[in-house]
């Protein structure tokens, strides 16, 4: 498939609604309006093509750096290259795939997380925290984690948006992966009090970090 039949498809199953509710999350103009299911299952056609997927980023259309990151070889991609990609993100969406896809298979992840938690670019720190929430969860060993709920704690509540919702996501998992620290981290959780009347759907757990922390202890229990 080349970049003009990439595009072409992703046009063709664009929507008015999926397009404006992209705008209300922070997009911009360049998008499609596709819904991110559609966007899966045309990566799924493709597979692998990372120079497609690299051509796809170049667009710095919305739906075609979504699709971007289902395609690409992480290991393929320099530090430089993932540094700089993660640098031109512009939306939260597409920050997110690309971490989840992308980053955090990529063999510098480690040396990048350290240098990104210290950036002032925001989706470079949004990347450095969602790598630390992962570590925190799935690798813990050479973390410290009163360090880092003291940077939570001063740093939080300054951070741009986009930081401090992965910066929440450590706090939480912190509060939920270590008993002697779980009150310290819905302690602060408290204090800081962000994201403490974000709108939920019946049936999902509250970002709001004291009540995450608490839901998934208590899931944890009754296992």
């Amino acid at each position: 498939m080349t970049v003009k039949e990439a595009l072409a498809a992703l046009k063709s199953m664009g929507n008015e609604k999926m397009y404006a509710q992209n705008v209300k999350k922070g997009a911009g103009k360049n998008q499609f309006g596709v819904m991110l299911g559609d966007i899966r299952t045309l990566g799924n056609k493709i597979k692998t093509d990372h120079a497609l997927g690299l051509e796809l980023w170049k667009t710095d259309n919305i739906e075609a750096r979504l699709l971007a990151t289902l395609i690409m070889k992480p290991k393929a991609l320099s530090a430089k290259e993932l540094d700089d990609m993660v640098k031109s993100i512009t939306f939260v969406q597409e920050a997110d795939w690309f971490n989840s896809y992308v980053v955090k298979d990529h063999p510098q992840s480690e040396s990048l997380r350290e240098k990104w938690m210290a950036s002032s670019n925001p989706w470079a720190a949004r990347a450095g925290w969602s790598l630390t929430s992962g570590r925190i969860v799935r690798s813990p060993e050479g973390l410290d984690p009163v360090q880092l709920l003291d940077r939570i704690e001063s740093e939080m509540p300054t951070a741009p948006p986009e930081v401090q919702w992965t910066m929440n996501t450590a706090l939480a998992q912190i509060g939920i992966n270590f008993p002697k620290l779980r009150k310290r981290a819905i302690d602060i959780g408290e204090s800081l009090g962000i994201y403490r009347d974000y709108p939920v759907s019946k049936g999902c757990t509250s970002p709001f970090a004291p009540i995450w922390i608490r839901e998934m202890v208590k899931r944890g229990e009754k296992k």
